[in-house]
C-alpha cells in the first residue's frame, strides 16, 4: 500500500533546485531545471493550461507550485511519473511544519513576527506557510497529473486523491450554480473561517494623512470607494477614466470582464490634482498611475507604471508611521461593509460593484453580523445586567424561598 510508506518528515530539506522565469513564448511563465532548460512536462502542461483561458497570474502562481513539488520529488528521490498519494500525503505534512525558506533574515520584522497588532487586531505573518498556501499546492499538483493521465503517460493513480463522496453525487445541487466535481481533496487542512476587517472612520482617517502624495492619497480613495482589488485598479488606464460622471473602467479578475464603477467625488478631487502635479500629459492608452521618479530604461529618463511592489510600498511607509499592518485589502472590505450597511443598497448591488461571480460569497462574505457591533451590543448587556443588580432588592413578605426570588428577579438580592 502507498500509505504504508514512512518518513521522517522533519529531516527533509528542500533543495535550492531550478527557479521560476518569465518566457516567450505560449506560456508566459516556465520551470527551469538546474541547468536553466524548461521541465518538459511542465511546459507542455503550462501550455495547455493557457490555451484554457487561464490568467498569466495563475499561470505563474502554478508555475512555482510545480517548482516546490519538483524539489519535492527531488529531496525523496522520486521520479515525477512513478509519485503516488504517499508522496503527496507527506508534502501536505512538511508544509505543515515546516519554515518558509528567506532569502534575508528579518530584521525591522523580527519583533512583530506572528503576534497580533494592537491598533488593526491583526496578526503580522510568519514564517510558516499559510493555509491557503497549503491547500493550493495539492490543487496545483492535482490539475498537473490529470491532465497526464488523461494523456495516458503519467502515473496510474494520482498522487493527490480525492475522498470519495457518499450518497447520490450532486444530490444537494443549486441549479442556479454550475456543476463541480465531487469529492474533496483527501489531504486538504480546513482554512479558518476569517471575517472582513473593516478599517475604522477614525483610523482611515489617520492612514490618509500619513500618505505621502496626490497619487497615494488619490489611489487609496478610489479603493475605499468602491472596493475595487489592487490590481484592478493598477491597470487602469487615461482612457478608462470618465472625469464627467466619475466612473472608472477596471478589468476584473478572473473573468477579465471590462466593468465601470463609481467613485466619491473626493476621490476625483485627489486624481486631478495628483494628474496635475505630474506636470505632464499621459496619452490615453498609458497607464494612469506613475513613478513619481524617472528612470532611464534605454529611451531616456521617462515615469514607469507603478507596480503592485511599489504599491506595497507605499502602505508599508504608512504602516511604520503609524505602527499598524492595514493592506489593500483592507480597503477592499472597509468599501464592501459599508456598502452592505445602506438601506439603500441591495445586496445584488453590493455583489455587483465588488465584481464577485455569485451572489452567495457577497453574502457570505459581508451580509454577516459585524464583530464589532456584536461586541457593542453584548457590552450594552453586560452593563445593563450589573445596573439590574445594583438596584435595592424589593420588599416582599416573609416566608417566600430565597433561591426562588433570586430567579425571579434576574439575580441575587441584596
Amino acid at each position: 500500500m502507498f500509505d504504508d510508506v514512512e518518513r521522517e518528515i522533519e529531516s527533509i530539506v528542500l533543495p535550492h533546485w531550478g527557479a521560476v522565469r518569465r518566457a516567450a513564448g505560449a506560456a508566459p511563465w516556465l520551470v527551469l531545471d538546474d541547468a536553466s532548460a524548461p521541465v518538459v512536462p511542465v511546459r507542455i502542461f503550462l501550455t495547455d493550461f493557457v490555451a484554457r483561458d487561464n490568467s498569466p497570474k495563475s499561470v505563474r502562481s502554478y508555475a512555482f507550485g510545480l517548482l516546490r513539488w519538483w524539489r519535492w520529488l527531488h529531496a525523496l528521490g522520486v521520479d515525477w511519473n512513478k509519485a503516488t498519494p504517499a508522496e503527496g500525503r507527506d508534502l501536505v505534512l512538511w508544509l505543515r511544519q515546516t519554515s518558509k525558506p528567506r532569502n534575508l533574515p528579518r530584521t525591522k520584522s523580527l519583533s512583530t513576527a506572528g503576534t497580533i497588532n494592537p491598533i488593526t487586531r491583526k496578526r503580522y505573518l510568519d514564517d510558516q506557510y499559510a493555509i491557503r498556501t497549503i491547500r493550493h499546492s495539492p490543487t496545483v499538483v492535482r490539475s498537473f497529473y490529470e491532465f497526464w493521465i488523461e494523456r495516458g503517460e503519467g502515473p496510474l493513480i494520482n498522487p493527490i486523491p480525492l475522498d470519495p463522496t457518499h450518497g447520490r453525487p450532486h444530490a444537494h445541487h443549486n441549479p442556479m450554480l454550475p456543476f463541480r466535481p465531487e469529492g474533496r481533496i483527501r489531504y486538504n487542512p480546513t482554512p479558518p473561517k476569517q471575517h472582513p476587517r473593516e478599517i475604522p472612520d477614525d483610523r482611515w482617517r489617520e492612514l490618509f494623512k500619513a500618505l505621502r502624495s496626490n497619487r497615494d492619497r488619490a489611489l487609496l480613495s478610489l479603493v475605499v470607494s468602491n472596493g475595487a482589488r489592487a490590481q484592478e485598479i493598477l491597470d487602469i488606464r487615461m482612457a478608462d477614466v470618465d472625469w464627467g460622471d466619475q466612473l472608472v473602467r477596471v478589468t476584473r479578475k478572473g473573468t477579465r470582464a471590462e466593468q465601470w464603477l463609481p467613485a466619491s467625488p473626493d476621490a476625483f478631487v485627489w486624481l486631478r490634482l495628483y494628474v496635475a502635479d505630474l506636470g505632464e500629459r499621459i496619452e490615453p492608452g498609458e497607464p494612469l498611475w506613475q513613478t513619481r521618479r524617472r528612470r532611464d530604461r534605454g529611451v531616456g529618463l521617462r515615469r514607469q507604471p507603478m507596480s503592485y511592489e511599489a504599491l506595497r510600498k507605499v502602505l508599508t511607509r504608512a504602516n511604520d508611521t503609524l505602527s499598524t499592518n492595514w493592506t489593500m485589502h483592507d480597503l477592499r472590505h472597509t468599501a464592501a461593509l459599508r456598502m452592505a450597511r445602506d438601506e439603500n443598497l441591495s445586496a445584488r448591488d453590493v455583489q455587483t460593484i465588488l465584481g464577485h461571480a455569485h451572489l452567495s460569497t457577497t453574502a457570505d462574505i459581508y451580509l454577516i453580523e459585524d464583530h464589532d457591533e456584536v461586541i457593542r451590543r453584548v457590552r450594552c448587556h453586560l452593563a445593563e445586567r450589573e445596573q439590574i443588580a445594583a438596584q435595592p432588592a424589593p420588599d416582599v413578605a416573609t416566608g417566600y424561598d430565597e433561591a426562588v426570588l433570586d430567579i425571579l428577579f434576574g439575580g441575587p438580592r441584596r
